[in-house]
């Protein structure tokens, strides 16, 4: 497993982020766009932050046929933090950051029985309902099975749309962009299915963000009251909308706004859990 990683000496926290499909790691530190990075704004403000390449990026790429079983991903990712922090401070915790595709991993990580030890958890870009146009777009799919497709838009254009929301050499990601193992195609099939199960076991804080102008998934205020509603055992469900973010939120123009609202829920973790340990002791 490899991973990016930008260590402050005493953290308040760590930040471990997950980035989503087609990418690496760098989709939280974006090469020569600063202000849009997750790990150099989070250790601005005092959080040692981890961006982890997936099962199946980066050095586990040629391994990623090796990677079906979701437990498997899971222990992979709990084993990769233990290694690369080893005996380096954590501060209050670990906390679980997510975008897209990624959020699967993520939410399973959260509802694993050593879950319920992170400080919490955000999800961005996923959902349990597709958007108008990615339905229509997969519907077209079903219909057409000619490769190369001879309708030629496709989700991925979704995911760049409205344009306007990010840097002009940002969209598309070419820098960053990376083939996806094999598995996640089962899990871009499945997971709308697979998501209420696997959220009802979540027993730490949530804090859930759709982009105004989401695109691949359904968004708005009923998508948003649907989504916190499936997370009945965790202590706190918080979901909001982020203005002028599309589905990217981590690399768009609004992504410093975006980080510096989760590094706040953070902070709010940070509280609740010493609160906690307060009232055990």
């Amino acid at each position: 497993m490899s991973a990016l990683q930008l260590e402050v000496e005493q953290p308040q926290a760590v930040i471990l982020a997950l980035h989503g499909g087609a990418v690496t790691s760098r989709y939280f530190d974006y090469p020569d766009r600063p202000r849009q990075s997750l790990l150099r704004t989070g250790a601005a403000l005092g959080y040692t932050v981890i961006a982890l390449d997936r099962p199946g990026y980066g050095s586990s790429y040629e391994r990623g046929d090796e990677m079906d079983d979701p437990a498997r991903r899971v222990d992979l990712v709990y084993a990769a933090l233990d290694r690369l922090l080893d005996s380096r401070p954590r501060g209050a915790g670990v906390f679980v950051l997510a975008h897209s595709i990624g959020c699967e991993l993520a939410a399973r990580v959260a509802a694993d029985d050593r879950g319920k030890e992170l400080l919490g958890v955000e999800l961005s870009g996923t959902g349990t309902r597709h958007h108008e146009g990615a339905v229509e777009i997969m519907e077209g799919w079903k219909q057409d099975r000619s490769w190369p497709r001879r309708s030629g838009r496709g989700v991925r254009d979704l995911i760049w749309e409205p344009t306007r929301l990010y840097p002009d050499e940002v969209v598309g990601a070419a820098r960053i962009i990376s083939a996806g193992p094999p598995y996640e195609g089962y899990v871009a099939e499945h997971w709308a299915q697979q998501f209420p199960d696997v959220a009802a076991r979540v027993r730490i804080p949530v804090h859930f963000t759709l982009g105004e102008y989401e695109r691949v998934w359904r968004s708005g205020p009923a998508a948003l009251a649907d989504i916190a509603a499936l997370f009945t055992s965790s202590p706190r469900v918080v979901v909001e909308e982020q203005a002028e973010g599309g589905h990217n939120l981590s690399i768009g123009l609004t992504s410093l706004a975006y980080h510096l609202k989760i590094l706040s829920f953070v902070e709010e973790c940070i509280l609740h859990s010493e609160t906690l340990f307060r009232r055990q002791g």
